[in-house]
């Protein structure tokens, strides 16, 4: 998430775009782009692995079953066009519904309302549990003792991205568990004893679907979900999210991520560099904290194969568009350019329209957005383009959001620092609403 201004509260669904002078940035001759899902988005640090490893590892030897990957599954509300997951938390356990942060630093759950829980620990001042999660201090809660307050217990900022608001957090553990899977289909719960977090108050929640109890962060952070999950389960630092207009899925560990009716995903990965912002963009972190969130460096932008000039922002598209006999209509807020839909064919890729090329690395690499994942149907007679403006002063250049990314499969390796992408899954006739959540392994 941002922490300069910035158009925030838009729908997830959304390009957030300034392609503008914020592209002579300070980082030479890449445009890093985060990815922003408040879903969530943003995607650190094997320096404090093995304090993970002590402190979540021993609790699972115990267990005779070893997973070979884990699986969550997502949905997305149609209110707030947030994407969902659920994970069991407590003694006794409660499914509770929390919203996908990509770029989040850790799961984050209101302690104010009902939380009750037998295996509930704080974490105490000077351990390195409080290290792990980058703790900003420390102190004592005279409303205790209580989840979330309590004496001699370490204190961080969870924030909420989709306001771009910060709250006090108790740092604590608790007992997750979550399914195993093949890659195929969902298997045996597992249990990971004593999974660390955040406590935070009610008033965080605002801004966030209805139902929820927290947000759930997969960012490059040391307690984040893939982090601790790995340190746990000794997988690779190796997550992949694949989201949908109403149901998908998250991996934990390696492929194959197989997709009805037998589809590996997997196996048509084109990969990138990682980047790491030394700036953090969260809504509160320590002086000196570089951002969680995810950054792929751009070269080039090209619309229909030919390279955008970016001082013109959008005039390429209106000229391609106008090629293919698609009339330009009065935009639609929060839409600047906007078409109608009557010369709009629509294909199993989405709208033919031209294709948007993110060109990464070299020529040879670039992502490519076809219409299911460039344009927005805001009524029966009205088509958008999803970009929006990124504001005057935007601390990064583009933001990619959720609905850019449905039925596409990323894969994030953490260990190697790159980001593996398919194209459009549509293109083989499936979704990643296609996971088999059905039947056991």
């Amino acid at each position: 998430m941002l922490s300069a201004p910035r158009v925030s509260g838009l729908s997830q669904a959304l390009i957030n775009a300034s392609i503008n002078t914020a592209f002579t940035s300070a980082f030479a001759s890449h445009y890093l782009f985060p990815f922003h899902l408040s879903i969530m988005a943003s995607l650190q640090y094997l320096l404090f692995t093995s304090f993970l490893l002590f402190f979540v590892a021993p609790g699972l030897a115990q267990q005779s079953f070893r997973p070979k990957d884990l699986v969550v599954p997502v949905s997305k509300d149609s209110s707030t066009l947030q994407y969902l997951t659920t994970i069991n938390q407590r003694t006794p356990f409660v499914l509770i519904r929390v919203v996908v942060d990509l770029g989040g630093r850790y799961l984050w759950v209101d302690c104010d309302r009902d939380y009750v829980s037998s295996t509930y620990r704080p974490a105490r001042c000077g351990s390195a549990q409080c290290s792990l999660a980058g703790a900003n201090g420390c102190g004592d809660c005279f409303d205790g003792p209580r989840p979330g307050c309590n004496n001699n217990s370490c204190a961080v900022g969870p924030g909420n991205t989709v306001t771009d608001t910060a709250g006090p957090g108790e740092v604590a553990q608790d007992v997750a568990s979550l399914q195993s899977t093949d890659g195929r289909n969902p298997g045996r719960v597992v249990t990971v004893p004593r999974f660390l977090f955040t406590c935070a108050p009610t008033s965080l929640l605002q801004g966030l679907a209805n139902g929820v109890v927290g947000m759930t962060g997969y960012g490059r952070y040391r307690i984040g979900l893939s982090s601790q999950f790995s340190a746990a389960f000794s997988f690779r630092r190796k997550f992949a999210i694949c989201l949908s207009s109403a149901n998908g899925v998250i991996f934990f560990d390696d492929g194959p991520y197989v997709f009805l009716p037998g589809v590996d995903a997997s196996e048509s990965l084109t990969f990138t560099p990682l980047f790491i912002n030394p700036i953090s963009t969260a809504p509160s972190f320590p002086l000196g904290e570089p951002s969680a969130e995810y950054f792929i460096g751009v070269k080039s932008i090209k619309v229909n194969e030919k390279p955008v000039s970016l001082n013109t922002t959008l005039l390429s598209i209106n000229s391609e568009a106008a090629a293919r006999n698609i009339t330009r209509v009065a935009g639609v807020a929060p839409f600047e350019v906007c078409f109608s839909s009557r010369n709009i064919v629509g294909t199993r890729l989405g709208a033919a329209v031209p294709s948007i090329d993110l060109v990464l690395q070299n020529e040879n690499t670039f992502w490519r957005i076809f219409g299911a994942n460039s344009m927005v149907e805001v009524s029966r007679e009205v088509s958008c383009l999803g970009f929006v403006n990124g504001g005057s002063n935007p601390m990064t250049s583009i933001i990619i959001r959720g609905y850019q990314l449905e039925d596409t499969l990323l894969q994030f390796d953490l260990a190697t620092s790159r980001l593996g992408f398919s194209s459009t899954l549509l293109g083989r006739q499936i979704t990643c609403a296609n996971f088999n959540f059905t039947s056991k392994a």
